[in-house]
């Protein structure tokens, strides 16, 4: 499948990066950087923060992130911090009225509205979190053409660079913007 939209995206990007990444990073060349070679930039400045938070002690974050006793894959630990980003969003709306119609339908739905809400919201959750990934997954991409956050895969027998064979994202900021986010460290 050909995605013309990453393709010209990334072709644009290129000749202007060089250009901004003469700059010394500090937070205004982040920014700046990511407004050249994102084309969500402030998405993408979240992200990196939260990567940056992740990978506070190690400088890489995944590819499991410890939440209490639980492991969660990077990717859906980020997709679970960004949710309360977009719970105001009226397509948010659209996917539970959508899912509420198709339990509906199925006749899937308790009769108990308590209950009711609950499976609703939990379709929604894994609804979201699909397609959450893939935001993060582009939004990764970006930064990594930026040149602030380098990836491979890692999992069942060998650490690789390409993902598939039960492996999971690794995401390593790099040492220039992990000192421009946190100067004091």
């Amino acid at each position: 499948m050909f995605q013309p939209d990453l393709f010209s995206l990334e072709e644009r990007a290129r000749p202007i990066e060089a250009e901004v990444q003469e700059r010394p990073l500090d937070l205004p060349a982040i920014l700046e950087r990511l407004t050249v070679v994102c084309e969500r930039p402030r998405y993408s400045f979240m992200v990196l923060n939260l990567i940056a938070q992740a990978s506070a002690q190690t400088g890489s974050a995944g590819p499991y992130i410890r939440e209490g006793s639980r492991r969660i894959p990077v990717r859906d630990w980020l997709c679970d911090a960004l949710v309360p980003v977009a719970q105001r969003d009226p397509r948010r709306r659209a996917i539970a009225d959508k899912v509420r119609q198709e339990l509906e339908a199925k006749r899937a739905l308790p009769l108990d509205p308590d209950a009711a809400e609950r499976i609703v919201d939990a379709q929604v959750r894994k609804r979201v979190r699909q397609s959450g990934r893939t935001n993060v997954s582009r939004a990764v991409s970006e930064l990594v053409r930026a040149g602030l956050v380098r990836r491979h895969y890692q999992g069942y027998r060998v650490d690789h660079h390409n993902r598939g064979a039960q492996r999971q994202a690794v995401y390593t900021i790099t040492d220039e913007a992990r000192r421009a986010l946190h100067p004091g460290r």
